[in-house]
């Protein structure tokens, strides 16, 4: 167990934000402390793209890649644990981890990210960041073309069709029962010549995590190479919340463009505070983030 050690800012969550924003830290010879579960969102995805110098790098190439670099930053460390229990105290904050460890400093930034909550289909978590896949502008060029399926229904699902169009011509619409469309979306979506399917999905067929059928529950099946769609998901860690973060009807954690929440002295950054989960945004996140904590700290203290 470790107790008492003091820094001028946690992180909570060492992956892309987290990392960015220590880097920033670290440049600004602030004591920082980087906490983490080791349980990234991406941990299935094969290779990240859309982010430039790293387009095709594996994520665990990225990750460890950056925290060799932040951690020559010699007021800089890591801890590998979950943080479980946040507490404010005077002068700033507490956390302790699920082995009783306890850290102080006078901010806390939360990079914790999101969990994503799998649909109740067979296989579906199997080839989730494979083959079934939520950004296009992470994994679409490299399915280009291709005959693509899209998981939706309602706005979302003629929303995923008008997005995903621009890749490939060949669509077909699962609404996974029957369709919640308007009018007028259906026939906009048909003009576009995307098949709308309305049956139940009991099962993906795939090898390695590659989607090659959509299994239907009254045995049909429709061939795709892969499949987009959007699922629900909780926050990571509800430190925040617990804390009295302010957190959006959508479920991000609420931050102004400081990456401030709602609670002074605590920030947030990456995929908890955005619909944008990007790699090269939670880089950028991190970044802006680290920067502004500094200049915190330095209006406390100048």
């Amino acid at each position: 167990m470790t107790n008492g050690k003091n820094f001028d800012v946690i992180i909570i969550g060492g992956s892309y934000a987290g990392l960015s924003a220590a880097m920033a830290l670290g440049r600004s010879l602030r004591k920082v402390l980087i906490l983490d579960s080791g349980k990234p969102c991406n941990s299935q995805t094969p290779h990240s793209h859309n982010f430039l110098t790293q387009d095709g790098e594996t994520p665990p190439e990225i990750s460890a890649r950056a925290r060799a670099q932040v951690l020559q930053y010699p007021t800089v460390e890591f801890f590998n644990g979950l943080a479980e229990e946040g507490f404010v105290i005077e002068g700033g904050y507490a956390i302790r981890t699920r082995n009783d460890d306890i850290f102080t400093a006078k901010k806390l930034l939360f990079a914790t990210g999101l969990i994503d909550q799998m649909p109740d289909i067979k296989e579906f978590a199997q080839c989730w960041g494979i083959s079934v896949l939520h950004c296009p502008y992470c994994h679409g060029y490299e399915v280009k073309d291709q005959a693509i399926g899209l998981l939706g229904n309602g706005d979302i699902g003629y929303e995923v069709c008008r997005l995903i169009s621009n890749w490939t011509k060949r669509l077909t619409l699962f609404t996974n029962g029957g369709s919640a469309l308007t009018i007028e979306q259906t026939q906009k979506i048909k003009s576009h010549h995307i098949d709308i399917v309305e049956k139940e999905i009991a099962a993906f067929e795939h090898k390695k995590s590659y989607i090659q059928e959509v299994i239907f529950k009254d045995g049909t099946q429709r061939s795709v190479s892969a499949l987009f769609a959007r699922v629900a998901f909780k926050q990571h860690c509800d430190i925040p919340q617990n804390l009295g973060c302010e957190i959006t009807e959508q479920g991000f954690i609420k931050t102004d463009d400081f990456h401030r929440t709602s609670l002074y002295g605590v920030y947030a950054a990456g995929d908890n505070t955005t619909m944008f989960r990007a790699v090269s945004i939670a880089v950028a996140a991190g970044t802006r983030a680290g920067a502004f904590l500094n200049k915190e700290l330095i209006d406390e203290s100048f």
